[in-house]
């Protein structure tokens, strides 16, 4: 049976976050997410708005509530673990439709007849740079009204709880990297000289559904040659030349859960040069992921990679710290940089995210894959082929 996450699991997220609002002394929390960064709602209630946005609202006791705009109630209903769902005019799409004569709710009567609030102190946002203007200026108003004297950024207080993954949602990961491996290794199998870009990434797309993903997991991409020293990029219909080094990028979403895999491959055999910087990317990540377990300083991994990649010869080849979080989103909180100061724990995921670019030659390559902490070091999920692949 494919894992899911329960009901229960998603109820128990939410009182999780109220006992954390407590803490912070917040009387509310509006989680905002949107088509791109599913994220705040989704981990709540399942939710993944398209077109529309999505909010959902947290007291500090009480059943949250789940906000949509005017034309995705169906589809809420059937998906949200969410039971009380309201429209409201400003989650709409963004061309703003009126919809004149809808019954639509406003945030003042569901904080009168859902929540029974009366007065608010402080309010915090989760999403806090992801709110249009517009929802941010209606909650501002609503909560002014409630004489709430501040509003704040609650991404930590929802991300706190998020960092640390239950046994499903492991699972869940585990599910998108076996899907996220047979995409790649079939672009292994497959790609060839003469292809497009966008040819190779059909390859993927169509195994992705294939084995039962629910989408990508963002617009991943397939980049090669020249102009592949781009560390985020979207596929361009250029066609793969014979000696060309390809930057290779597969994503899937499987029940809200993201795999990313990065993989270099080179079309003939390669130069030393290509070598050099294939064989430094793999180099740089099997001595990080020997390295980590529990208790382990994030900021230690940061200067390895930084160190094994100077030792090589390639540090100026560095343009970001070498991992990151990983779950609803494909980049979580938190980063592994030259600047944490956090230790690593038990049941936290991450993605090594190990680009190497040259912008003089204009080449560039990434080495990704997700993990698991366990007890004594690190569970990589999936099985991607790796190391130097050659297509002859």
């Amino acid at each position: 049976m494919k894992p899911r996450i329960s009901q229960q699991e998603f109820k128990e997220r939410v009182t999780r976050t109220q006992i954390e609002m407590k803490k912070e002394n917040l009387d509310l929390l509006l989680c905002f997410s949107n088509e791109a960064e599913p994220q705040f709602v989704r981990y709540y209630s399942n939710y993944w708005p398209s077109f529309e946005f999505a909010g959902l609202l947290i007291p500090q006791q009480g059943d949250a509530i789940l906000l949509i705009g005017p034309e995705s109630m169906t589809y809420a209903k059937h998906v949200s673990s969410i039971q009380i769902i309201r429209r409201l005019l400003a989650f709409r799409e963004s061309s703003n439709p009126d919809y004149p004569g809808a019954d639509l709710d406003t945030y003042a009567s569901i904080l009168k007849n859902d929540l029974d609030l009366e007065s608010v102190n402080k309010v915090g946002i989760a999403g806090y740079g992801l709110i249009t203007h517009q929802i941010y200026e209606d909650f501002e108003t609503a909560m002014s009204d409630l004489g709430a004297k501040e509003i704040v950024n609650a991404d930590d207080v929802v991300s706190k709880i998020r960092i640390e993954k239950s046994p499903m949602e492991i699972a869940c990961l585990k599910e998108a990297y076996r899907i996220a491996s047979v995409a790649m290794n079939k672009v292994i199998e497959k790609i060839k000289v003469g292809m497009t870009e966008n040819e190779v990434k059909g390859i993927a797309l169509e195994r992705i559904l294939a084995e039962g993903a629910e989408a990508e997991g963002y617009p991943f991409w397939i980049l090669t040659g020249e102009d592949s020293n781009q560390a985020v990029s979207r596929v361009r219909n250029k066609v793969i030349q014979a000696g060309d080094l390809v930057q290779a990028q597969v994503a899937a979403r499987y029940e809200g859960y993201v795999a990313s895999i990065g993989r270099p491959i080179v079309m003939g055999k390669a130069t030393p040069e290509q070598k050099a910087l294939v064989e430094a990317g793999y180099t740089v990540q099997e001595r990080m992921l020997e390295a980590i377990k529990p208790g382990v300083e994030a900021k230690a991994i940061s200067d390895l990679h930084y160190n094994t990649l100077n030792e090589l010869g390639f540090a100026d080849h560095i343009l970001y710290g070498p991992a990151h979080g990983t779950g609803l989103m494909e980049n979580e909180h938190p980063w592994v940089e030259s600047n944490s100061e956090y230790q690593f724990r038990e049941n936290m995921t991450f993605c090594t995210c190990l680009y190497l670019g040259n912008d003089e030659k204009k080449i560039g390559i990434r080495v990704e894959d997700g993990f698991v902490i366990n007890s004594d070091g690190v569970e990589v999920f999936g099985n991607a082929k790796n190391g130097l692949i050659e297509i002859i």
